[in-house]
């Protein structure tokens, strides 16, 4: 592949990229909205044509790792796996 060819190749990565950007804000506005809504209504699941939406509270537990390892930095190095991964990056 020619430098012409890669260059070419990474404007449309460029390109499309801002395109999936715009989309992504533009589908976090509308749901923004229709969180909005159901918030003003006072419910966490509605209706609206075929589709069912649900807006509500989720409750995780996550590990500490950050406390953990200050508390027990001892045990911590002994579970930590390091690996290695390559990032494709365009700047």
């Amino acid at each position: 592949m020619s430098t012409k060819d890669i260059t070419a190749k990474v404007k449309r990565i460029k390109a499309l990229q801002l395109k999936a950007d715009e989309l992504t804000a533009e589908i976090e506005s509308l749901k923004d909205e229709v969180k909005a809504e159901m918030t003003a209504q006072g419910v966490d699941e509605l209706t609206a044509g075929v589709f069912k939406v649900s807006y509500k509270d989720v409750t995780t537990n996550r590990f500490d790792t950050t406390r953990f390892k200050k508390l027990h930095e001892d045990i911590y190095k002994m579970f930590v796996n390091v690996t290695t991964s390559k990032r494709f990056t365009i700047s």
